[in-house]
């Protein structure tokens, strides 16, 4: 059977769209903007419209679209090797292992490929510890995870995730978790016991709306888990990387974690790159065959991480996140009472809750898309801001114009 011709004309961004429908499975719902090229804060359709991108892949994109250091360092390992698999060395992973741990203040590196692959890695590292240090009996580690909780989609991650769009007709669910309200220090302290492996949660909460715990809670979490002989990990997959205005979300609160997961912006929007980082005690517990990844620490996602430690090394990124934060807290609270109910903001990252009678987060994203600004709803009402930190002032205040008029044509 011959197959059918593809079309030679140029698609429009609707000819795209409808041609994804049949032929790609539906567990996404993006906006109807069809991303042809991008540059520093700005996406361009296949018709040429441009995009002030506020959003930045979930913080994958912290340093702009195709920033030019990383381009560089990726066309320059993809003209000498781009993969070995573990099977052998290669000549980028110890610098980029290296430099991560220093720039954490941790030991021992474990490179893996996405967020939620480091976020299993985590676990099974912690379970390891629990067994071989800590001297829990076989087959009873827990772990103990917050409510509204995001760390990823595999099924091992929504068995303990408490959306139920990420469950129903999942299951059976691993067990193993215990699940407590966030930001609750007597909920957590009731809940870890002798056979709690871990402590599990993010500095921020992201997908929840951007939910900032109270100031010491996550000292809190530190000095109990600390008490109890348990570790703790910080999922800095969405928070770290200087989205925060710090090089991590716990550092606002000087507290460092016996085991960080780090992703998205760690692959600089180039390649996926994520990695466990954790004292030596604790990733020293696993052994030749007993974890793995093909791909993995490879050069290619070596070299463009190198270069992210790079320009975080700098302090450069860190400090545009908390200067050009104010102008974004300054902006939101101007539109609080104008359509703006609530909003919570540390570094360039926002939660903003908008009145409901105005509309839903979804009519308020496609609004501000159909201003050239591109943002992504969660939950209700709630849309999210984080725009790559390679953004400018004027930029930002263009941005808060944009959401001004959506709002105001909504009232």
């Amino acid at each position: 059977m011959t197959a059918p011709a593809r079309p030679t004309a140029a698609r429009t961004s609707a000819d795209l769209i409808r041609a994804e429908e049949p032929v790609l499975a539906h567990n996404y719902h993006p906006l109807p903007v069809v991303v042809a090229r991008a540059e520093g804060t700005w996406v361009q359709d296949v018709e040429g419209r441009r995009y002030l991108d506020m959003l930045a892949g979930y913080s994958a994109l912290n340093f702009g679209h195709r920033h030019p250091a990383l381009v560089e360092a990726a066309h320059r390992q993809l003209d000498r090797l781009t993969l070995t698999s573990r099977a052998f060395h290669n000549d980028q992973l110890a610098e980029f292992a290296e430099r991560l741990a220093e720039l954490t203040g941790l030991d021992m590196v474990l490179p893996m490929n996405t967020g939620a692959e480091a976020v299993e890695s985590g676990i099974k590292v912690a379970r390891k510890w629990a067994y071989d240090v800590k001297g829990v009996p076989a087959d009873r580690a827990t772990i103990v995870v917050a409510a509204e909780n995001f760390h990823g989609r595999t099924t091992t991650i929504v068995s303990f995730s408490t959306d139920e769009t990420a469950r129903t007709g999942f299951g059976p669910f691993t067990p193993g978790f215990r699940i407590v309200p966030y930001n609750d220090l007597a909920a957590l302290e009731a809940a870890v016991d002798e056979t709690t492996a871990a402590v599990l949660i993010e500095p921020i909460q992201g997908e929840a709306g951007v939910i900032i715990p109270d100031e010491g809670y996550l000292a809190g979490v530190r000095e109990l888990t600390r008490r109890a002989g348990c570790l703790f990990i910080a999922d800095e997959i969405q928070s770290g990387l200087g989205r925060t205005g710090r090089t991590l979300a716990v550092e606002h609160e000087a507290v460092v974690p016996d085991v960080l997961l780090l992703g998205k912006a760690l692959g600089g929007g180039i390649v996926p790159v994520s990695a466990v980082v954790a004292r030596r005690e604790v990733l020293g517990v696993l052994h030749p065959g007993e974890h793995g990844s093909t791909f993995g620490g490879n050069p290619l996602s070596a070299a463009v991480g190198t270069a992210v430690v790079g320009l975080l090394e700098t302090g450069d990124f860190q400090r545009r996140a908390t200067e050009l934060g104010v102008v974004l807290r300054d902006g939101l609270t101007a539109l609080t009472g104008k359509g703006v109910v609530g909003f919570r903001a540390r570094g360039l990252w926002a939660g903003v809750d908008v009145d409901p009678a105005i509309g839903t987060g979804r009519e308020i994203s496609e609004g501000l898309m159909r201003e050239g600004v591109l943002v992504k709803d969660t939950h209700g009402s709630t849309i999210r801001i984080a725009p790559p930190l390679t953004i400018t002032g004027d930029e930002l205040r263009s941005a808060l114009g944009a959401l001004e008029k959506v709002l105001a044509a909504g009232r």
